[in-house]
């Protein structure tokens, strides 16, 4: 039998990370794609590429692309794409996939249906599986995004999976949030059941040549009436546009809508999504490790099998033996 490869030290695994974020800070194409693979399966050098690349973000304009299935996301993401390269910048995209809730694989297709940008070295294309991860993202899809930011991309396209009304996670990766339906699906209903009209910078209706399509900006036009005088809405209404992105009508005017944008919120400071989008992020991380530190703990030393068998023999409910073992676990005495 072949030796093992040996372990790599702490030391050995914070170099390769270092080493990576160096090269791609030089814009070296294979190592973002080693990169991306490594923040995707959360590999150990991916917390220092991470932290490297950190200070060299925050440049790229990201937009987010959401909406049911079936409403042309990938194919408005690859007109999309062609307009921004028009202008000579330089895109990301990073397509995410649902996974099988049986299996966890995904598809991973929307690479088909960008066919054209193949060979154009000015466009980076990634496609990610959800993991089962509710709110239309893969769970790593922010540090992926800013890693794509530290590469030098100066667009940042995501498309999200389509699930429909749980798709908010958007909020917290995309500067802009464009909400793509169509024409005579009832859409209209869901979006307000979403939330979709406080999330939505810039709604799209596509396939603009089917029947309905005046109903359709019609109803959201009267939603976005009804959706909440929010402090992010005093600088920016959000526009209404048609679209039929097989054949690129409208897309240049989507485009335009999402420069607008960004010069707005570049003069009212984000309008505080930064602020309130890194506040959320680090507080979910601190949830997500005590959440782990915890269920390691009461699984390494036991100590919650008798608090679950008091639930199984209803002498506890489930909510009154999570507060007894937070009590016991990580309440400090006065």
């Amino acid at each position: 039998m072949p030796n093992a490869k040996p372990e790599e030290t702490g030391d050995e695994v914070h170099s390769i990370g270092v080493d990576l974020a160096r090269r791609i800070l030089e814009h070296d194409a294979r190592a973002l794609a080693r990169g991306i693979t490594l923040v995707e399966n959360g590999s150990p050098s991916a917390a220092s590429l991470t932290a490297a690349l950190y200070p060299h973000t925050g440049h790229a304009h990201v937009i987010g692309v959401t909406g049911p299935p079936g409403s042309g996301k990938s194919t408005l993401v690859d007109a999309l794409t062609a307009a921004v390269r028009n202008d000579s910048r330089s895109v990301g995209i990073i397509a995410v996939d649902p996974s099988s809730p049986f299996t966890g694989g995904a598809v991973l297709g929307d690479r088909v249906r960008m066919q054209r940008h193949s060979g154009d070295a000015g466009v980076f294309i990634r496609s990610m599986a959800s993991r089962r991860n509710p709110g239309g993202l893969a769970p790593t899809t922010r540090d992926v995004a800013r890693t794509l930011d530290a590469f030098g991309c100066d667009v940042i396209l995501i498309e999200t999976v389509g699930v429909g009304q749980v798709e908010l996670g958007i909020m917290k990766v995309a500067d802009t949030v464009l909400v793509v339906t169509v024409p005579g699906l009832g859409d209209g209903v869901q979006t307000i059941k979403a939330g979709l009209v406080e999330i939505a910078d810039c709604f799209i209706i596509n396939m603009a040549d089917r029947p309905g399509v005046q109903q359709a900006v019609g109803d959201l036009k009267t939603m976005l009436t009804l959706g909440g005088a929010e402090e992010r809405r005093r600088r920016w209404n959000p526009p209404v546009l048609e679209t039929i992105a097989t054949n690129g009508t409208g897309v240049p005017a989507v485009w335009e809508a999402c420069q607008r944008h960004e010069r707005v919120l570049a003069t009212d400071n984000r309008m505080g999504r930064s602020h309130d989008r890194l506040r959320d992020e680090v507080v979910e991380e601190v949830q997500r490790r005590v959440g782990a530190y915890v269920g390691e703990e009461l699984s390494r030393n036991g100590s919650m099998e008798p608090v679950l068998a008091a639930v199984m023999r209803r002498e506890l409910d489930p909510t009154a033996a999570a507060a007894s073992i937070v009590r016991e676990r990580l309440t400090r005495p006065n």
